[in-house]
Parts: structure tokens; C-alpha cells; sequence
């Protein structure tokens, strides 16, 4: 069978499973079971065999149960980068991009010593490692299935000597203190999750996504103990959910930090707040 007509196929089986993306889907598994681009493959007619077929046609059936597509080809790409990801990591989302360039820009002629807060895949870490060689990290993440994906893109990514990743809540963090400390936490609503799409509530980690009654259980703790791990003018960079400006905000400021940037996501969110610790108050 030639490409167009599987690229075809396949879209037609999720189009009238109602996936949205259905075109896209199918190109991007073929694309990946073909080991080509998404560009060349739709330049390029070719003729499928009949193994790869069955495996498209596989991976066809696991979307149309609205598996998310990074889930069944192992990868997700992040800032131009391909990162290994499976359930036991949340899949890296566009919004979460916005937290890196301000960070290069704060931190592009400082020798960066930072944290990252919730690991997950690792590309937020080593994204920041990559595009600033003076740069060492230290990832953590309470899930230990998490740490060996993040391991995994680690050595793939050839940054061994800068970085360092624990198995470990934050408050086991001591001894340290950091230029940056960076997290996307879990911010959704509790009650919220399952309003979230099925691919999402019903494949991706929910301890990643679960961010208690208020949404900020885990904001509220990266906050608290970056009180003692932040160096003083350090910069406290967190990625938020929809609505929660107003009471992170007011948190910081309680705390003693002082708003350095926000940066709005693609629906005009704000969506990442900076901030940076000018005064320690009292716990």
C-alpha cells in the first residue's frame, strides 16, 4: 500500500471516532513508523510493507481509544528536541516552552546552578542544560518510574556531567541553595480532572496532574521551602494553571518574593510567573 492511501486509511478510522486530529495522528505514526519526518513523508510517495502496515494499523487502533499519540510512539518533542515519554511521565505540553527563554535570558552570561522541581520527562532540565553550557541541574521527582524516563533522555541527550536526578519530595531537599528553581507542578483542581479530556484523565499520570482541592497544594510547597534553598535575588520561575495568577501572586508576595515577569500562554493565560526573593519573611 502506498503512504497516501495508509496516511488515508488510518484518518478515516479516527475521524469517525471523533478524534480531531485524526489527519495529523495518522501522518505523525506513520511518519514514525517509517523513521521519516512528517515533511518528507508527505513529499515522498512510497510503498508500506506489509509488517510496518500492521504495525501502523495497530498503532491506529491504540489512538482511536484516544491513547495520546506520544504514549504509542515513545516520543514527544520539545523545544526541537525529542524526548522519550511513556505513562509514566506526563507528555511535555507547548505552554510549558515559555518557562525556557526567559530563563536563558536571565541566566545566558551567569554560571547557573538550579533545581527542578517535578522532573517528569526531563525537558524542561535539559532544555535549560542544552542552551546554556555553563549550567548544572539537579532534577527531582517523587515518582521513581519518572526518574528512570528522565535517565533515559539524560543519556540521550549526552549531559551526564551537568546533572544530576533524585528520587525525592522537595522537602528532602537541604544543604543547597540554588541561582533557579523551576517547576511545573501539578495544578489542576482535584474535583477538575475528570472534566479534562479522556486521553488526558485517563492515560497520563494523575499524580502529575492532581493539585489537590485548590489546584495549589504543590505550588504552595515549592514556594515554602524555596525560602531556604533560593539564594537571596533568586529567581523562582513556576508554570501555572488557568485562573491561579491571582492567589500564586498573592502567595509570593507573602512569602517575600517580588514579580519579575509573567509571560501569557496562547489563549492569553498568564500562563509561567517569574519572581525573585528580595525578602525572607516568617513561615
Amino acid at each position: 500500500m502506498q503512504t497516501h492511501k495508509l496516511i488515508n486509511f488510518g484518518s478515516k478510522i479516527l475521524m469517525n471516532k471523533k478524534i480531531k486530529s485524526h489527519r495529523i495522528d495518522s501522518e505523525v505514526i506513520l511518519a514514525h513508523i517509517l523513521k521519516v519526518s512528517r515533511e518528507k513523508l508527505l513529499i515522498s510517495e512510497k510503498h508500506v510493507g506489509e509488517r510496518d502496515i500492521f504495525r501502523f494499523k495497530s498503532m491506529i487502533s491504540r489512538r482511536s481509544c484516544e491513547e495520546p499519540v506520544a504514549y504509542i510512539i515513545e516520543k514527544k518533542e520539545f523545544r526541537s528536541k525529542d524526548f522519550f515519554v511513556d505513562k509514566k511521565s506526563l507528555v511535555p505540553r507547548p505552554e510549558t516552552e515559555l518557562l525556557i527563554d526567559p530563563i536563558i535570558d536571565i541566566f545566558k552570561k551567569k554560571n547557573l546552578f538550579f533545581l527542578d522541581i517535578g522532573v517528569g520527562t526531563g525537558c524542561i532540565m535539559f532544555s535549560i542544560l542544552k542552551e546554556l553550557n555553563h549550567s548544572k541541574g539537579i532534577g527531582i521527582d517523587i515518582c521513581k518510574k519518572t526518574i528512570v524516563n528522565a535517565k533515559i533522555n539524560l543519556k540521550k541527550l549526552k549531559i551526564l556531567n551537568r546533572s544530576k536526578l533524585f528520587c525525592r519530595p522537595v522537602e528532602q531537599i537541604t544543604n543547597q541553595k540554588f541561582d533557579l528553581i523551576v517547576s511545573n507542578p501539578p495544578y489542576v483542581v482535584k474535583r477538575d480532572i475528570n472534566r479534562l479530556s479522556n486521553d488526558v484523565k485517563r492515560f497520563e499520570p494523575r499524580r502529575a496532574l492532581d493539585g489537590g482541592k485548590d489546584g495549589l497544594d504543590v505550588i504552595k510547597k515549592v514556594i515554602y521551602k524555596s525560602l531556604d534553598i533560593l539564594k537571596f535575588n533568586g529567581i523562582l520561575a513556576l508554570e501555572i494553571g488557568r485562573g491561579q495568577y491571582f492567589f500564586v501572586s498573592k502567595i509570593l508576595k507573602h512569602y517575600g518574593f517580588r514579580e519579575y515577569r509573567t509571560v501569557k500562554d496562547y489563549n492569553n493565560n498568564v500562563r509561567c510567573i517569574f519572581s525573585t526573593l528580595i525578602k525572607k519573611k516568617l513561615k
